[in-house]
């Protein structure tokens, strides 16, 4: 079988509604949906996804936001990236510190979460790893998908900058993937690149 690794974005878990419709969607078509709760601590979260990708060898990486972040530096795997938030540090230095809820339910039963400067800092360190050691091969693994009323994120010219425009899609729509975006925008190039129409 088939598996599709779903990376999460910030506050949220591996239930949110986007893996659950992908999981729907592809299992009758015999592939796999690998959806985990990425940890909060940065570090910690591209360690926990370094591992999973070893162990289970996913077919293609589908990441969202923050997700987007870690999925970009898991390098040999197809991956989409959907409006990538590459810049974490940044964002949660001006418009996130102190406590968040969770969006979706977590298997750990974790409610809130918070975000303090060591928390920023960790961000800063996975940053630094960003676009390394992008080969011409790797280029064509990587696809970027981005809403054109994205009010929250904007690194698409971080990402035309490293993966170029033949890999960059834009599409009408916001930063947060709604079922619309997900069935015309997003499914059909999964289902192009596990094979499985």
């Amino acid at each position: 079988m088939k598996k599709v690794l779903y990376i999460h974005g910030f506050a949220s878990a591996g239930s949110t509604g986007s893996a659950t419709q992908m999981r729907n969607h592809l299992y009758p078509k015999g592939v796999q949906v690998i959806s985990p709760d990425v940890p909060v601590a940065p570090l910690q979260a591209k360690q926990m996804l370094q591992e999973l990708v070893k162990a289970e060898q996913p077919d293609l990486i589908v990441a969202t936001s923050m997700g987007a972040l870690y999925a970009e530096q898991l390098k040999g795997v197809k991956r989409i990236l959907v409006n990538p938030s590459f810049h974490m540090a940044r964002l949660l230095t001006f418009r996130g510190l102190g406590r968040h809820e969770f969006r979706n339910k977590r298997q750990d039963g974790a409610m809130e979460f918070k975000v303090d400067k060591e928390m920023i800092q960790a961000f800063q360190q996975v940053e630094k790893e960003s676009f390394k050691d992008i080969t011409s091969e790797e280029k064509t693994l990587v696809w970027g998908l981005f809403g054109t009323q994205d009010k929250l994120v904007n690194c698409q010219a971080d990402f035309l900058k490293h993966y170029g425009k033949t890999q960059m899609q834009l599409f009408e729509g916001e930063h947060f993937l709604n079922d619309k975006v997900l069935s015309k925008v997003v499914m059909p190039l999964v289902e192009d690149l596990v094979n499985c129409k």
